[in-house]
């Protein structure tokens, strides 16, 4: 299987098996639509004559003997080598916990899919007691795992850090003792940081992701407090204090953070808060596509499509320009990486949730991710009895790209590897029924994020 398209003054061709990209001239493009796999030594003349309007026999030739080579070499028309592997995929051990610290939260969202930070189960806590007992199901179901990972969720969980910083001096305790390593990721909407958090932070903390939706008048048209008022102008401060010292800190293995929004309806012009971010000195930079029902006022819609690729284009080209003028920084859905990329698991069945990653809701209770919990027929199990639903982890388990009918002959599975399991069920119906417009924005991310490193590599 191959894909093909010109952007940007790029004839890019993916060889989708082998993952090999080839920047080609037109006519290797055009050639393309005139021959199939397995490729004889000498060009078919059919070929010559469909070709020969524009160019030479000479050029035809040579440009097939080329496509041949690729051929022989693996990296066009290449064999899919994973499919043999799709009904092997096991239940793995549980590496990685979102632990929702807190189902409350200091904003009211417009678009928050927590239900404005309570998940619709009531606002709570979790206590200490629940979350030692969630570091103790992890160490339980990790089995092999050395490396261990906890995203510390809401709501928002600087309003419960008290217990936040309970729960991580708990894991390190642990460390030894199980030969484990924790690594923690904490998600903050920025209102309540203060030095010490700040500073606790920085050295537990391996990712930080701060919130934030980029121009002031997008950012607090939905993030608003809870009497209503913008939280711009006390977040950003915040977020720039946290990356001053985190990019000074004395643990620089501690260094990742993302300032991450989200575009609604309200902001196609999505690729202004990107370069606005940036502008105040924040270099790691997500924004992604709200996902909502059709209904709400600020969903994005198939309709919105062609404005957001428009954008989605425009934002490739000009960060090519910065990264050429010494200027570059990290957007993370134009991030790729071509020569090594996932392994073949990642590639086959993606984020890992509820199969190899959890959520644990501040009663105990255990979900495939955050986006399941308050959906009470996907809940797995609770920390306190070790249970888990061992049928649903399977079925997670197996929910790669070839038990999905929509990534069959899409090009782009082995990167999106097919797409997040809970907005599949929740707008699809069914975890195995990829998301249409999820999936239609995610191969334009990959277009320009392959067509960004083509033109880098000149």
């Amino acid at each position: 299987m191959i894909h093909k398209y010109f952007q940007n003054g790029y004839y890019i061709v993916l060889d989708v098996n082998s993952g090999a990209v080839h920047v080609v001239d037109e006519l290797f493009y055009n050639m393309l639509d005139h021959v199939s796999p397995g490729l004889t030594e000498e060009c078919p003349e059919e070929v010559i004559r469909a070709l020969s309007d524009r160019w030479s026999e000479e050029e035809i030739r040579s440009t097939y003997a080329e496509m041949v080579s690729l051929e022989k070499n693996g990296q066009l028309f290449s064999a899919d080598d994973y499919e043999q592997f799709a009904n092997m995929m096991v239940s793995s051990p549980v590496k990685a916990l979102c632990l929702n610290i807190a189902h409350d939260c200091n904003l009211r969202c417009e678009y928050c899919f927590a239900g404005k930070g309570d998940y619709c189960q009531g606002r709570m806590l979790m206590t200490e007691e629940v979350g030692k007992a969630a570091i103790d199901y992890l160490l339980h179901y990790s089995q092999g795992r050395h490396n261990l990972e906890v995203d510390f969720f809401g709501g928002e969980p600087t309003i419960n850090f008290d217990v936040v910083k309970k729960v991580v001096e708990y894991a390190r305790s642990k460390e030894q003792e199980f030969d484990k390593k924790f690594r923690f990721t904490i998600t903050t909407n920025g209102l309540l940081l203060d030095d010490d958090m700040i500073d606790f932070i920085n050295k537990e903390m391996y990712n930080v992701v701060c919130s934030t939706d980029g121009r002031k008048e997008v950012n607090d048209r939905v993030r608003a407090r809870v009497d209503g008022s913008g939280c711009y102008d006390s977040i950003i401060p915040h977020f720039q204090e946290l990356v001053r010292k985190r990019e000074n800190s004395e643990n620089p293995e501690n260094w990742q953070y993302y300032v991450r929004g989200t575009f609604t309806k309200y902001n196609k012009d999505f690729g202004e808060d990107v370069l606005h971010m940036n502008s105040l000195g924040f270099d790691q930079i997500s924004i992604e596509p709200v996902v909502a029902d059709p209904k709400e006022p600020y969903a994005l819609t198939a309709a919105d499509l062609p404005e957001v690729f428009k954008e989605y284009d425009r934002l490739s080209k000009i960060m090519i320009e910065k990264h050429k003028s010494g200027e570059g920084f990290n957007f993370y859905h134009f991030m790729i990486d071509l020569d090594q990329g996932p392994c073949a698991i990642k590639r086959l069945r993606g984020c890992g949730c509820g199969n190899e990653y959890v959520a644990i809701t501040p009663d105990g209770d255990v979900y495939p991710c955050h986006q399941f919990v308050g959906h009470e027929e996907w809940k797995m199990g609770n920390v306190f009895d070790l249970s888990i639903n061992q049928e649903m982890k399977d079925n997670f388990a197996r929910a790669t790209v070839y038990h999905k009918a929509k990534c069959q002959d899409c090009w782009a599975k082995f990167y999106c590897s097919g797409g997040c399991n809970a907005n599949n069920w929740q707008y699809m119906g069914n975890i195995l029924d990829s998301f249409d417009l999820a999936c239609e924005m995610e191969k334009k991310r990959l277009e320009c994020a392959i067509m960004i490193q083509a033109a880098l590599a000149e």
